[in-house]
């Protein structure tokens, strides 16, 4: 797909592996809407042709509004979490913080199910799952339970959305604002959880952004997981 004069909408690209993937977009030529539930995440960024707008994705009234205000458009990209994501042993975890989990497939089966009427029929989808989804460690029981999901749901609809295709990226242990701000705990941290992968760093959004590229611009791609991981699902 030539990128050049093509829209994209972009949920969660208010910060992290949605707004590396926006400013990638809007640099091969897209013009780009990134949302999120707080825009202000993104004060500061200029790219011409990237701008910003609210919206929360388990908001069905403000998803039609949005997809009615931007329509038609080519690229539709969610990496929204939709809220809190609970980690531990599932035998100590609070039930309700399990099922909250599920908020992030919510989100997306909203904006999948919304959106596409609006999608130009030779457009794409990317969806944003976890390495957790296939290769699951203690205490990620619920992140697991999600992203099996995520995946499976992208596999059922893809031969209902065809001629328009949809596609999965799944990350690995990423350094995102989701860890915090820079510190020595945050890096020790993010060192731990990575010293036995195949490459043993955490990965950056704009490396998880430059899978979601190749989704949306190899046309030959649809129902299918893509893995930037470090080699987790490798991992000793």
């Amino acid at each position: 797909m030539d990128l050049l004069g093509k829209k994209a909408l972009v949920f969660g690209g208010t910060s992290g592996i949605g707004l590396a993937a926006a400013r990638q977009l809007t640099k091969l030529g897209a013009k780009v809407i990134g949302f999120g539930r707080d825009p202000s995440k993104a004060a500061g960024e200029s790219l011409e042709g990237l701008t910003f707008q609210k919206c929360d994705v388990l908001k069905r009234d403000e998803l039609s509004a949005v997809f009615a205000e931007h329509a038609p458009f080519d690229i539709l990209i969610s990496a929204a979490t939709g809220g809190e994501r609970a980690i531990g042993p599932f035998l100590e975890m609070d039930l309700d913080g399990y099922q909250a989990s599920f908020a992030k497939l919510w989100g997306y089966t909203n904006v999948v199910r919304l959106g596409t009427a609006h999608l130009s029929e030779s457009g794409c989808i990317v969806l944003v799952s976890g390495a957790p989804a296939r290769r699951a460690k203690p205490g990620q029981s619920a992140l697991a339970s999600v992203g099996g999901a995520v995946e499976q749901f992208v596999r059922a609809v893809a031969p209902e959305l065809a001629p328009r295709r949809i596609n999965v990226v799944s990350p690995g242990v990423i350094d995102t604002p989701m860890f915090g701000s820079e510190s020595d705990e945050k890096k020790n941290k993010l060192a731990a959880m990575t010293n036995k992968n195949l490459i043993p760093r955490p990965g950056t959004s704009d490396e998880v952004a430059q899978g979601i590229l190749f989704a949306v611009q190899n046309t030959f791609v649809t129902g299918t997981t893509i893995d930037v991981d470090g080699g987790w699902l490798h991992s000793t």
